[in-house]
């Protein structure tokens, strides 16, 4: 296993933007673990005034991220898979594994990408590279990638799963296949400690399946929170992929794994330590 580390810092991101603000990822990640958060104590927090923590509030609370409660807020129900939040939750760490991913990556080359909010930050710090043809099954992915002017998109047609705005079934299986790509950029919803790929459905599984076998260049972005985390569909294996990238060092099982296998790893917190 080849390892390397890098630590970017993130630009600065405007409020309300389609990824929201650093501030209001970090509160969308105190309300899911407390349950509920005030907003006198946010403000305390993050040493802004209590109007400022209520402008970021009304943002999450129009976009059905979070409701209010007496003097606070709370996650809105059904939220739990949300695109949106998910986005959001853990964000500094998406961004890093982007930007050392989009490293990864060079000019003019085709590249099939998963559905994900991983891939789909990383796909957003593209921005300056030239040449790019990107093949996606999700729109997210695919209308970041049209805003930069440069890319060549490619989306498949099919059934649009509202939730995520993935495109799925058999069709984006058919059209991954219809092309042999450079890189295969892709995420999973966990990692088991025996190092299986896991997915949350069958279609996220086959579809991923079809970037893997038609991929030169296989890259995993990951953050650290999807090892142990449960999903139910299982296939591949972290030591069939060429790449690696996670915020933070995997268990050590997983690292000896790749070892073992030649991946190499990329640790994007690692040059703090």
């Amino acid at each position: 296993m080849n390892e390397t580390a890098t630590h970017m810092p993130l630009s600065a991101l405007a409020s309300g933007s389609s990824h929201g603000s650093q501030r209001q990822a970090q509160i969308a990640e105190i309300v899911r673990d407390q349950g509920e958060a005030k907003v006198d104590d946010l403000a305390t927090l993050f040493q802004v005034s209590t109007q400022t923590i209520r402008k970021d509030i009304n943002v999450m609370c129009e976009k059905g991220l979070l409701r209010r409660v007496h003097g606070g807020v709370e996650l809105a129900r059904g939220t739990a898979e949300h695109y949106d939040l998910r986005r959001i939750l853990n964000f500094s760490a998406k961004m890093k594994i982007g930007q050392a991913a989009a490293q990864l990556i060079p000019n003019d080359v085709t590249l099939a990408v998963s559905i994900g909010t991983t891939p789909e930050l990383a796909v957003s710090c593209l921005d300056h590279h030239q040449g790019l043809r990107v093949f996606s099954n999700n729109l997210h992915v695919a209308l970041s990638a049209h805003k930069f002017g440069t890319a060549e998109v490619t989306i498949p047609g099919g059934r649009l799963r509202a939730s995520e705005a993935d495109i799925v079934g058999p069709s984006a299986v058919s059209f991954f296949d219809g092309y042999r790509f450079d890189i295969g950029l892709f995420g999973v919803a966990a990692v088991a400690e025996d190092g299986a790929l896991l997915d949350l459905s069958d279609e996220d599984a086959h579809a991923r399946e079809a970037i893997t076998r038609n991929a030169e260049t296989k890259i995993l972005v990951l953050d650290s929170s999807k090892f142990g985390r449960r999903a139910h569909t299982c296939s591949g294996h972290v030591n069939k992929v060429d790449h690696v990238v996670c915020d933070a060092r995997p268990p050590a099982a997983i690292c000896a794994m790749l070892d073992e296998a030649g991946v190499q790893l990329t640790i994007c917190d690692e040059a703090r330590l």
